[in-house]
């Protein structure tokens, strides 16, 4: 076992992250009862893992706006007669977004939708010239994959010692000190990840069916007999502590997966219908199947991640964003409409999350590189939508907002502003926000104006 950690061996054991004992089942009448109520809510947090280029995204619309774009863009720039074009309620100018948002200027229209701009992880306030001078201290590797998928997840300054868990795991330990329940508030659909791992709760994490933790076993009687002899050797006392913590660990993902498959058994189809050959799409409609039987799960909170990659756009970068965004629009359109139709739209809150953004700056492969300072989504009945939220960039090399004059944005709103927004709304404590968040205090703006108080 040289080399590796318990809690790396626990990560490849089972699809579930290991957590403290579940909360008392004596909670579980209370936890129903909100479940079932207005107090219920969910955040759902959509990966866009390789580095969204977001300048593609959203854009300027107006005449000197777009000409200015289009001619730092160069290759990269799409043509204003394709994009759709935005009002956001507190800009003098119109914005756009990326042609394959059909859906999503509707429902930005619709005051639905918002998008926080020129958000990333930051350590404090920081300038080109501090940035430059080396004056403040900034996340490290800020232009690698690896460290920011990793700061996106975790928000520390170095994730690769740091990095025991990840704030949405933060955040579902401070939720489960108060609501309970024996089911676990966070779901990963998109694998294994950082981003899922508590202190203390447990994680519900899978790649495919999360009613599935175990693959061989069918519904004969000779498959049932196997299986519960595999549940009963997990429950052995070997007298290791590391394999008997991995076969609690594992002994849990078979329950929480089987208490799953029981609650979806006794739901109702959707109506609503999500576009097919689409990986997110699949993802969200789970989750919106999830969501619909949280009352027989006991949940009055819960926290969903899912994921899209492919946007590592280094070459062809117009014709593969094309795609991806279409992906995106489709796949949260329908997940929008699943929380109409299940009656909880102000309930919800789905947001985005990616490595970076990426340079304005093309490079000579028709694509661009990886950026730093991103756009972000955010979609809901409780989002003040309609608008863009924090310091748009100034969009020129060399500029003000440039780290590097490739047209790498400084971010002017971080990543612990942006999630603990989210957090609040959620119900976790203002002052437990900076055990999620240990950034935030350094910022004297703590919660950004997005979401409606009290959602």
């Amino acid at each position: 076992m040289s080399g590796i950690t318990r809690r790396g061996f626990l990560r490849t054991s089972c699809c579930t992250a290991l957590g403290a004992a579940a909360a008392s089942f004596t909670r579980l009448g209370l936890v129903n009862a909100f479940a079932q109520g207005t107090d219920y809510k969910a955040l759902v947090c959509v990966f866009l893992f390789g580095g969204n280029d977001a300048n593609n995204m959203i854009m300027p619309y107006d005449t000197a706006g777009y000409a200015n774009y289009a001619k730092l863009r160069q290759g990269l720039a799409l043509k204003q007669n394709v994009l759709l074009p935005v009002q956001p309620t507190s800009q003098a100018t119109p914005f756009a977004f990326h042609p394959g948002f059909i859906n999503l200027q509707n429902l930005f229209n619709g005051g639905q939708l918002a998008s926080i701009v020129n958000v990333g992880t930051l350590v404090q306030p920081t300038t080109r010239a501090q940035y430059l001078a080396e004056q403040v201290a900034i996340p490290q590797n800020l232009f690698s994959h690896a460290d920011q998928q990793l700061q996106a997840q975790t928000d520390v300054l170095n994730p690769k010692t740091y990095a025991q868990a990840g704030w949405g795991g933060l955040v579902a330990d401070q939720i489960q000190a108060i609501y309970g329940g024996s089911f676990p508030i966070m779901i990963s659909l998109a694998g294994v990840n950082v981003f899922a791992q508590g202190m203390g709760t447990q994680a519900l994490q899978t790649s495919g069916s999360p009613t599935q933790s175990l693959v061989g076993f069918s519904s004969s009687p000779a498959d049932k007999a196997r299986l519960a002899a595999f549940q009963n050797l997990l429950t052995l006392d070997t007298g290791l502590k590391l394999i008997q913590a991995a076969g609690s660990a594992t002994s849990s993902a078979i329950q929480d997966a089987q208490a799953l498959a029981t609650a979806l058994a006794d739901g109702t189809k959707l109506q609503t219908l999500f576009p097919s050959n689409n990986a997110l799409a699949a993802q969200l409609q789970q989750v919106a199947q999830i969501i619909q039987v949280r009352s027989a799960l006991g949940l009055a909170r819960q926290i969903f991640f899912v994921s899209l990659g492919g946007f590592d756009t280094h070459s062809n970068q117009v014709a593969t964003q094309a795609s991806l965004m279409s992906e995106v629009d489709g796949a949260l359109a329908a997940f929008y409409q699943a929380t109409v139709e299940l009656g909880i739209s102000q309930q919800v809150v789905t947001f985005t999350l990616s490595d970076f953004a990426r340079s304005l700056q093309p490079n000579s492969t028709n694509g661009s590189d990886h950026g730093w300072g991103s756009h972000h989504l955010v979609m809901g009945g409780a989002v003040l939508g309609g608008d863009l939220f924090g310091t748009w960039p100034t969009l020129a090399l060399g500029g003000p907002s440039d780290a590097t004059s490739q047209g790498r944005w400084i971010p002017t709103t971080s990543l612990d502003q942006y999630g603990a927004t989210l957090a609040l709304w959620f119900g976790v404590p203002p002052s437990s926000l900076p055990a999620v968040f240990p950034n935030l205090n350094n910022f004297s703006t703590q919660q950004l104006p997005f979401l409606a108080s009290g959602g």
